[in-house]
């Protein structure tokens, strides 16, 4: 089914009786709902922008009670059964309760009436803030199946500076997503609702194969050594029946070297040791090695460190920003590389936007620095083409 469906004026988007396979956002536009009760056309009234549609017959099947039919030129974004289901599920048993017990009573209701009587709107708009906002996430989480659907989401690279070689050798990918009206959404925002429904992995997935393209064409270009990028993934990410598979999977069907592809886990309060520790070991044993990311903010576990042997130790921005301005950020940043040295992992340290931030990196060992001295987010084609540069560069000293 089409994520987004567009009508012009008199167009109908279900007829009454159809089956209830989704309900509708109406983005722009205005949709009526009018059904035919023996001789009589009655209308339930008129649905503009922000409004849903359809949303009652998806939680128990029951066919369309009247037909939906544009009143101008329309935009609607499907909301999914499983979509919408999923959410219902995942909630609190009694709110579950309470919506299966309030659905009863209006099909009650509804199967009471006369068979005369006009049939009351299944939808109307509401000013309640707090259903304004769930609508919203709503539309939020159809517009990102939306951009999955037509590759709208961009992935962008950061360089990574490795501080003994002098030079860039890795990448981090970065997710970006711009909507028309409303700008750049934060990827902590678009991120945090993949991982309240299905569309996680679909989202991993998509960043893989970007990020598994640009190693191609990288490779395909003559650059040598191949630059790593990493990719980052929640816990919940990773261990998703099947990721690890498919991760693996996708490097081995681009004949990709080992380190080439890296995994970035994110922090959290609560690891499920045992399977993130079984993925891990998969996906090494597969040439993919894995840094633990923003460590010393959040939820900064020890346990997470030699537990799950990461391979590299990410320090958050916030303390080398900080380092010659605060003498505990310079001690933390020394006691975490200190560490992580001591547990044989490599230190990439975010955030570094001075030279003499990157010199005091480099007096304490630290491998990889990355922040604004080393360089901004770039598009794919501006890795390749400097990539290319690089390569014609060494080349030409070569010679």
């Amino acid at each position: 089914m089409a994520v987004k469906r567009e009508l012009f004026a008199g167009e109908v988007l279900y007829r009454q009786g159809d089956p209830s396979d989704c309900a509708w956002l109406v983005e722009h536009g205005s949709v009526e709902l009018v059904s035919v009760q023996g001789r009589r056309e009655i209308s339930h009234g008129v649905l503009g922008a922000g409004e849903l549609i359809g949303e009652l017959g998806m939680l128990d099947g029951a066919p369309r009670s009247a037909t939906a039919i544009a009143r101008g030129d329309c935009v609607l974004l499907a909301i999914e059964h499983d979509q919408f289901l999923a959410r219902l599920d995942s909630s609190d048993p009694i709110v579950r309760t309470l919506v299966d017990n309030l659905l009863r009573h209006v099909r009650n209701i509804i199967a009471s009436l006369p068979a005369d009587s006009a049939l009351p709107s299944e939808d109307s708009a509401s000013d309640d803030p707090s259903e304004r906002g769930g609508i919203e996430k709503i539309r939020l989480e159809t517009q990102l199946r939306d951009a999955l659907a037509t590759g709208t989401l961009e992935v962008r690279y950061q360089p990574l500076y490795d501080i003994p070689a002098g030079r860039v050798t890795s990448y981090e990918a970065l997710v970006r997503w711009d909507l028309p009206g409303r700008g750049a959404v934060s990827p902590a925002e678009f991120i945090k609702l993949a991982e309240e429904t299905s569309l996680i992995v679909p989202v991993g997935e998509y960043v893989l194969d970007r990020v598994i393209d640009v190693l191609v064409k990288l490779r395909e270009s003559g650059a040598a050594p191949l630059p790593s990028i990493a990719v980052n993934l929640s816990a919940k990410q990773l261990v998703e029946p099947g990721m690890a598979r498919q991760v693996v999977s996708r490097v081995q069907k681009a004949g990709l070297p080992a380190g080439a592809l890296k995994l970035e886990v994110t922090e959290s309060r609560m690891l499920d040791y045992a399977p993130v520790d079984a993925v891990m070991q998969h996906c090494r044993k597969h040439g993919i090695p894995f840094a633990l990311d923003d460590f010393g903010t959040g939820y900064s576990n020890l346990t997470h460190l030699y537990r799950l042997g990461f391979e590299f130790i990410k320090v958050d921005q916030a303390f080398a920003r900080h380092m010659f301005d605060s003498p505990r950020a310079m001690a933390v940043v020394e006691a975490i590389v200190g560490m992580a040295h001591g547990i044989g992992a490599e230190v990439i340290t975010e955030g570094v936007e001075t030279p003499q931030q990157l010199q005091r990196l480099r007096e304490l060992g630290v491998r990889y620095a990355q922040g604004y001295l080393i360089g901004q987010a770039q598009t794919a084609a501006a890795v390749l083409s400097g990539e290319a540069a690089r390569a014609g560069e060494a080349g030409a000293r070569g010679r």
